[in-house]
């Protein structure tokens, strides 16, 4: 008998070695999360549509432009300077201007795929002159001086087709093209039917709502965990604010140290452990987004025992998406309230971004951002319990 290993007897083929850590990545076009393109019409028609939409489209997003300057292009081919000014051609590498009504940043490096979208992280839409770059959805003008024909690799998901005056008909090539797709066609003047259709297609693309109890913390005040403590009926407050955030979420997790796991699973909750050590709240925030950047993450902490269905109901109806965050404010003072949030996926760079500089408050980046800050319905409802003898004030209270 042959002493040489058989197919079944041989060892497992070892996992593929990978030399970086797999993460979930923002779900990001060429300049951000929601972007687009418009061709198929001149350069300076493009932007006259862009100057129309603004004003409908601005009241409820942060809206940015992208165009190309033909201008300083062709300045610079013929050995001029480019348009920039004159530190930048002494050799600086940046120039800040405060402009008094806005700020302007002309920064002399490369403009790759990743600062595009470092620089536009913050809009909530980006339009683009499709004439010079691509966007991951389009709107096509039908232009007799601009055909499309010889662009069709760009049209990967038109929204909509715009007649100019005078063109009543979508070519047979775009017809053909487009196949079954049912792209609605509207007259190029009519900005109002437009901009509402841009967004009206914004909100519906808005990212899912996530849950997450903190739950993680080391309840020194307390002097026990405050997640385990029971106020109503006997359950752990922990699996409360789970259940109460159950019903506005497509899931909860309960954010919580690695040693916590087993206990929860025991419990019957969702562990996401802490993957950003030892940076109090701020580590569940960082921990949740790296599991998933293109969710919206409701956040609720574990030591808000008056909290109740109503005042959560109230922060997810008045959720605005295009800001950084949604937030109660403080009954105590101006501020935001970070651990009762929906912190939007735009928020993950910004956490990061705070952190980079040094600090670890969430709160600082919600002061520091565009975020829609709310009145509390019922502010009792926001009040921490972090001492026993609080725990046994709000034991009382909720009895009673």
């Amino acid at each position: 008998m042959s002493d040489k290993p058989t197919a079944d007897s041989a060892s497992p083929t070892p996992a593929p070695r990978t030399k970086h850590a797999q993460l979930a990545r923002p779900d990001l076009g060429e300049f951000g999360r929601h972007e687009l393109a418009i061709l198929g019409a001149p350069c300076g028609k493009i932007k006259e549509l862009a100057a129309r939409l603004l004003p409908l489209l601005a009241p409820t997003l942060r809206v940015a432009y992208v165009d190309a300057d033909h201008a300083a292009g062709d300045d610079a081919a013929q050995g001029g300077s480019g348009g920039q000014d004159a530190v930048l051609q002494a050799g600086a590498a940046a120039e800040l201007t405060d402009k008094i009504t806005f700020t302007r940043l002309d920064v002399k490096r490369g403009f790759d795929k990743f600062s595009q979208q470092e620089w536009l992280q913050h809009q909530s839409l980006v339009l683009v002159n499709g004439n010079h770059f691509r966007a991951r959805q389009q709107l096509v003008i039908l232009d007799s001086a601009k055909p499309v024909e010889k662009k069709l690799d760009r049209l990967t998901n038109v929204r909509a087709l715009l007649l100019p005056e005078g063109v009543t008909e979508v070519p047979a090539y775009l017809r053909a093209h487009l196949a079954e797709a049912n792209v609605p066609v509207l007259p190029l003047h009519d900005t109002e039917t437009l901009a509402d259709l841009i967004l009206r297609e914004w909100h519906q693309a808005a990212p899912p709502l996530r849950g997450l109890v903190l739950a993680g913390g080391r309840s020194q005040r307390m002097g026990q965990d405050k997640g385990k403590l029971a106020y109503h009926q006997g359950r752990e407050q922990r699996a409360y604010a789970a259940e109460l955030l159950a019903g506005f979420c497509q899931d909860v997790h309960v954010s919580c140290r690695p040693d916590q796991v087993m206990e929860l699973e025991y419990a019957g909750l969702r562990p996401l452990p802490d993957t950003f050590a030892d940076l109090g709240p701020l580590s569940g925030l960082l921990s949740a987004f790296r599991l998933d950047p293109n969710a919206a993450w409701l956040v609720v902490a574990c030591d808000l025992p008056f909290l109740s269905e109503t005042t959560l109901g109230h922060l997810v109806e008045h959720r605005q998406p295009a800001r950084l965050a949604t937030a109660y404010q403080s009954p105590e003072n101006e501020w935001p309230e970070p651990l009762i949030t929906i912190w939007e996926p735009g928020s993950y760079a910004t956490l990061l971004r705070f952190l980079s500089l040094g600090y670890s408050c969430p709160r600082k980046s919600l002061i520091n951002s565009d975020i829609e800050l709310l009145p509390p319905p019922a502010p009792q409802e926001l009040r921490n319990v972090n001492t026993p003898e609080q725990a046994e004030q709000a034991r009382q209270e909720l009895k009673g």
